[in-house]
């Protein structure tokens, strides 16, 4: 399974780049993991909201690997448990897809965008930085792959 993290958002501090790197290498031959920065708009200059949330879309749309389930992060969305993430991905494994995670740039992603998703999730009823969401996503990832496999990294 290859597991695809599309995020808006480039340059993230040190502390970022360094925990994805470190969940990254924890993964085994079940699951592949590949983080695809997209750079985003700027605003201002003419640049309204709707607008950059608009371009950044079309990035996102290009960046999204065929046949994959989407999956987009959103403050509205679902609220799972690790262990119900874990059935998730484990049901998905046997049907045989790849997911693409996708997490938007700092005005959001459209309704219109979100609808098309195969599944909406949140993270947290707080607002994070993205630099967060990216390790909170991969940490949770890698958990649920843990209990998968029954490895002593996830307690209840």
């Amino acid at each position: 399974m290859l597991i695809t993290i599309l995020a808006v958002g480039i340059k993230m501090p040190n502390w970022v780049d360094e925990a994805f790197k470190d969940y990254s290498k924890r993964f085994g031959k079940e699951a592949k993991i590949a983080l695809k920065e997209i750079k985003p708009e700027k605003r201002g200059a003419g640049v309204s909201a709707e607008q950059g949330i608009a371009l950044e879309e079309a990035r996102l749309r290009a960046a999204i690997p065929p046949n994959n389930l989407m999956v987009v992060l959103d403050e509205r969305g679902q609220s799972l448990r690790s262990t119900q993430l874990a059935k998730l991905i484990e049901k998905w494994q046997f049907e045989g897809h790849n997911i693409c995670f996708i997490i938007g740039g700092a005005d959001g992603l459209s309704q219109e965008f979100k609808s098309k998703a195969d599944l909406l999730i949140k993270l947290s009823d707080l607002t994070l930085p993205h630099g967060m969401v990216r390790v909170l996503l991969i940490e949770q990832l890698y958990r649920a792959l843990s209990i998968l496999q029954n490895h002593p990294y996830h307690r209840e």
